[in-house]
């Protein structure tokens, strides 16, 4: 177990490094493939009325006329040790791991995503709980009744569920709970935890439901599947000849084996929220992440996008680890592989 450990740790730690590597060419090695020059890329830090000097003069202190290798060096040991960032009038300090400088709002990228996250990570928990529950619970039932009106009106709910984008459940809901009884959701209600418990719930509760009735449909129909599969199996069978109480057979037994590629997805689902529920978060006004990536797009903040693009990718990585580390628990076979 501990070598399977290790092992998942040092792949963890080298696909961060080719996550890092790609990123920055995507931002930056992409833009010159396409014809994009030095002063193309430093324009976007300049006045509108800049002149083609004042430009030139942005680009080499931003290090836009250094080789790729250079700037992607000075970049991988910001995020170790920090950098430096000269600003035109003074030379401003990014503390590590530094994801980059705006200049537009003349601050580092790091400390507004970390104001930003808690924000991201309550949407996202609350609505992963809800979701695993009422998915994997549908699911389970949907299998052991199939056929009966239960199981097709659960399956009809859940395709309803999976074909209805976020931005359409999300409106229709502020509608009915917002508009009609109102309800405190989101945006200028939103208050941290730590500040005021009950309203921080009753501003999330919506954006919880709305978010988790995508992702529960789902989970509904994997689980479902997976269930069906995993119930017509010989040790199921072994199992219930034994004289097992159906309960330890479905939970043990059949449940336990099907969660393999839940929890596959549910990593993924996990971390891609992490790096920002951009639609719940747009949707319902949250100042998350979400809504930091929206408003940086719209400024043509690259080092702010560049930032949650790194922050996003990190807890992907993360997500994928634990998950590796949960096949372990779930299935010991895994341990050998």
């Amino acid at each position: 177990m501990f070598t399977y450990i290790v092992r998942r740790l040092i792949g963890a730690v080298i696909l961060l490094f080719v996550v890092t590597a790609v990123t920055f060419s995507i931002f930056f090695l992409v833009p010159r493939l396409a014809g994009a020059t030095s002063d193309d890329l430093a324009s976007r830090y300049v006045g509108k009325t800049a002149g083609a000097e004042q430009i030139h003069e942005m680009a080499q202190k931003l290090g836009f006329t250094d080789p790729l290798y250079v700037q992607y060096g000075k970049f991988a040991k910001g995020l170790i040790v920090g950098s430096e960032y000269n600003t035109g009038t003074s030379i401003e300090q990014c503390p590590a791991p530094c994801l980059g400088y705006s200049f537009l709002k003349q601050n580092p990228v790091l400390p507004d995503i970390l104001g930003r996250l808690p924000v991201t990570i309550s949407l996202a928990a609350g609505a992963a709980l809800i979701w695993v529950l009422a998915g994997v619970a549908t699911g389970v039932l949907s299998a052991l009744r199939r056929g009966t009106i239960f199981d097709r009106s659960a399956m009809m709910i859940a395709l309803a569920g999976v074909s209805l984008p976020i931005f359409f459940t999300g409106m229709l809901s502020l509608s009915i709970f917002r508009d009609g009884l109102g309800w405190s959701v989101g945006g200028s209600f939103y208050r941290p935890l730590t500040e005021d418990p009950l309203l921080w719930f009753s501003s999330l509760s919506l954006p919880w439901i709305t978010l988790a009735f995508l992702y529960a449909a789902q989970y509904a129909r994997l689980t479902r599947a997976g269930m069906l599969e995993t119930m017509n199996e010989d040790f199921i069978r072994t199992a219930r000849a034994k004289g097992l109480p159906e309960r330890t057979v479905v939970v043990k037994h059949g449940l336990r084996s099907a969660l393999t590629p839940i929890l596959t997805i549910f990593g993924l689902d996990v971390g891609l929220l992490l790096g920002g529920a951009i639609l719940t978060e747009t949707t319902f006004s949250l100042p998350g992440i979400g809504q930091y990536a929206v408003i940086a797009v719209a400024n043509n903040d690259l080092p702010q996008v560049l930032g949650v693009t790194l922050t996003g990718a990190f807890f992907i990585v993360i997500a994928n680890l634990v998950v590796d580390l949960l096949y372990a628990v779930v299935d010991p076979r895994v341990r050998t592989t």
